[in-house]
């Protein structure tokens, strides 16, 4: 069972290792409305659990504290990779985390660096994972959307799953 869980695990580190921008989505306060924004994974441990910068400041940490379940949407189109993430959210106020996972790109959100007062960490702990995984090349994807469509047959997209981490 443990090596089956480790698989799985490193089937999602896999997936996710060269995605930089996902879709971080958390309930809206007081609404049942789903809030979506664009988010930069500073990095996915090798347990799956991912790491966000933000500003403290910001709504979706006002989200995350009152419901910690949070869904991540990822669409990479150069592996022909899909997922939809389901996990548990914390806010993590540790500046030696920040420092080992702080990059000058971040600067551009956080010009002051790591003294910034306004910043914190979002951790994701994924639970369970959809994933649709088409990686032919697509050339072959191609061919296969156009083999479906001219024998009338329906298109086989790809490895679909789910993880349970």
């Amino acid at each position: 069972m443990k090596q089956e869980h480790n698989q799985h695990v490193e089937k999602l580190v896999e997936m996710v290792k060269d995605v930089r921008i996902c879709m971080l989505i958390t309930n809206e306060k007081n609404a049942e409305n789903l809030s979506g924004r664009p988010m930069g994974i500073n990095k996915i441990d090798d347990d799956g659990t991912m790491w966000f910068f933000t500003k403290a400041s910001s709504y979706k940490v006002e989200e995350i504290e009152t419901s910690k379940k949070v869904s991540i949407a990822i669409a990479n189109e150069s592996s022909q990779n899909y997922l939809m993430i389901h996990g548990t959210a914390t806010l993590v106020n540790d500046k030696s985390k920040m420092k080992e996972l702080w990059s000058s790109m971040m600067k551009a959100w956080f010009p002051l660096g790591l003294d910034d007062p306004d910043m914190t960490l979002i951790k994701v702990v994924p639970s369970e994972v959809d994933y649709w995984d088409s990686s032919s090349s697509k050339m072959v994807v191609l061919f296969n959307l156009l083999k479906a469509i001219v024998t009338g047959k329906e298109y086989a997209e790809g490895e679909h799953g789910k993880i349970n981490t």
